[in-house]
């Protein structure tokens, strides 16, 4: 799970809500039925929201589609993907430079439905307190993400995606110093108007999250073992005094789906 250097940021998250929720909240005129996912880990599916087909005047054709990709993004260009590191996250202040992500930031963004991620406070997964990171109140959200779809020497196809991080704001800084980027419905249509819209035109919208939207709960490390999964990964826990920071006051006001 290594993403650039230091420990991988977002290298796990959730998605508990069902596909009606899904389909409201990102005017999807269909999500196949899914269940409740406590514990998505890199390399597995996951569902992602992209624009629709081009559309010609007075067309039926939906602006937006679900589709499913292997989490763990794999350029065009790689010719072994055994051989090539692991991309779960992309840098969203390098991303439209770097080679490995900016054809995807410039033609493929995309959203990552999301009920909330996992973070670890601390060095070494076995010794770090996780963290349930959720939007307060609950509900779903949308990380910004990119995609990829390669092709094996044989002519099949996979997609592939990564999720964009940006620096924490000021009330996960104490977990991690980066953060998934929030993409509001607001900013749906531009973000994945990939046609009109040039990776400078979002800028704005994958600036970090403001303090408050996030709530970070201590949960237990059952949510270390990719095969542990239910509710019981998100239930909080009590931490010793000495583990607890006191999170910075915000004085601005400001079962897997099948994908093979």
């Amino acid at each position: 799970m290594k993403q650039e250097k230091g420990r991988a940021m977002c290298g796990r998250f959730a998605l508990v809500q069902g596909p009606e929720t899904v389909e409201e909240a990102f005017g999807l005129d269909r999500v196949e039925p899914f269940p409740p996912r406590y514990n998505i880990a890199p390399t597995q599916p996951i569902l992602i929201v992209a624009a629709g087909p081009r559309r010609e005047p007075g067309s039926n054709l939906p602006e937006r589609q679900a589709l499913l990709a292997r989490w763990g993004f794999v350029p065009a260009w790689v010719k072994e993907p055994g051989r090539f590191p692991l991309l779960i996250n992309a840098r969203v202040e390098t991303a439209a430079a770097k080679a490995s992500f900016k054809a995807a930031m410039r033609h493929r963004r995309v959203l990552v439905p999301a009920s909330g991620f996992y973070e670890w406070k601390g060095t070494g997964r076995k010794d770090a307190q996780p963290y349930w990171v959720r939007p307060k109140g609950g509900g779903v959200v949308a990380f910004g993400g990119l995609m990829e779809t390669w092709a094996e020497p044989g002519g099949a196809e996979i997609d592939t995606a990564a999720i964009l991080t940006c620096a924490a704001n000021s009330q996960i800084a104490h977990i991690h110093e980066r953060m998934p980027v929030v993409v509001r419905p607001q900013h749906f249509s531009r973000w994945l108007d990939c046609v009109g819209s040039e990776p400078r035109d979002v800028a704005d919208i994958v600036q970090p999250v403001e303090p408050g939207f996030f709530e970070a709960i201590p949960v237990s490390g059952l949510v270390n073992k990719v095969a542990n999964s239910g509710p019981q990964l998100q239930e909080p826990v009590e931490i010793a005094p000495d583990e607890r920071e006191e999170e910075p006051r915000d004085t601005a006001g400001g079962g897997q789906l099948s994908l093979f």
